[in-house]
């Protein structure tokens, strides 16, 4: 019994003709009708009922039908495996980010991984981190950068890339620029934060709340670029992570007395990860950490 024949088998089974079966396995009529009459040979039973305009499964070929398909599947997965193995991926990787955030190591990981494995197919989709890590828990991506606090759920990995504390982000010229201030004084400033979902804003809140009450922000802004812009405009006090208001000269970063959850940003899979993934981590391990070159 080979491979070839129950993939003729199935085609027929299918089809309800040799010659429809015989285009869709790329064959001759002629070669499939005398591969299938040497299956049922050796099985010492017919598989078809020829006797009409359609062929039809015999009692024995319907017995034998699931078998053959768990068969070829079971020999797809082997060519799959021994694939990955050699660095011959294939399939989709979905992979999340979060919003308003461009990570130039990302998109350089990207293109790296895209070049070495041409045929994977790569999609790419933003959204806000506490949806990213919940997509990658239930499957719906396979990785993303996305933002967290001091946990994430026990079903993921993380690679994390920036750990660092929660400032509230002054004009450059501020008087008071170079102090800390205390979480309760902070509550009676106009702030500008970025909107639920997202990894800063979550730290934030959760300290916020341990700390007496939420901080409803006076504005929700959809990237720091734009918190900067406000608080530049005079508009408020900007909640944002130390690196993101130390890139920028016109403002600054002042210490937040009473928060000491660390805004977390990394990229999150599954401990049950396909190879693809696994793969695509390696790659950014290097681009994120030139060390590891």
């Amino acid at each position: 019994m080979e491979l070839r024949q129950l993939e003729y088998f199935a085609a027929v089974a299918a089809e309800g003709s040799f010659t429809a079966a015989a285009h869709r396995v790329h064959t001759t009529q002629p070669n499939i009708s005398a591969q299938i009459r040497n299956l049922e040979h050796e099985l010492g039973a017919a598989l078809f009922d020829r006797s009409g305009r359609a062929v039809r499964l015999t009692d024995a070929g319907r017995a034998a039908l699931p078998a053959a398909t768990a068969a070829l599947s079971a020999a797809e997965d082997v060519a799959r495996a021994v694939a990955e193995v050699r660095g011959l991926l294939r399939g989709n990787l979905a992979v999340g980010m979060v919003e308003g955030c461009t990570v130039a190591p990302l998109f350089a990981a990207l293109g790296s991984f895209g070049a070495a494995h041409p045929k994977v197919g790569l999609s790419l989709r933003e959204a806000p981190s506490e949806e990213l890590v919940a997509s990658v828990v239930d499957g719906a991506l396979d990785i993303a950068l996305a933002g967290y606090g001091d946990t994430l759920p026990r079903s993921v990995e993380a690679l994390t890339v920036v750990d660092e504390p929660v400032v509230a982000v002054v004009p450059a010229d501020a008087p008071d620029r170079g102090q800390a201030i205390d979480l309760d004084e902070l509550r009676r400033h106009s702030l500008i934060s970025l909107p639920e979902g997202a990894g800063i804003r979550a730290v934030f809140d959760a300290a916020a709340s341990a700390h007496g009450a939420p901080v409803r922000p006076a504005i929700e802004a959809s990237s720091p670029d734009a918190i900067i812009e406000l608080v530049c405009s005079g508009m408020g006090t900007g909640i944002l992570s130390e690196s993101i208001a130390a890139a920028d000269e016109r403002v600054v970063g002042r210490v937040i007395r009473g928060i000491d959850t660390r805004a977390r940003l990394g990229l999150v899979w599954r401990v049950t990860a396909s190879p693809a993934t696994r793969r695509f981590v390696e790659i950014a391990r290097e681009h994120f950490d030139p060390a590891e070159r």
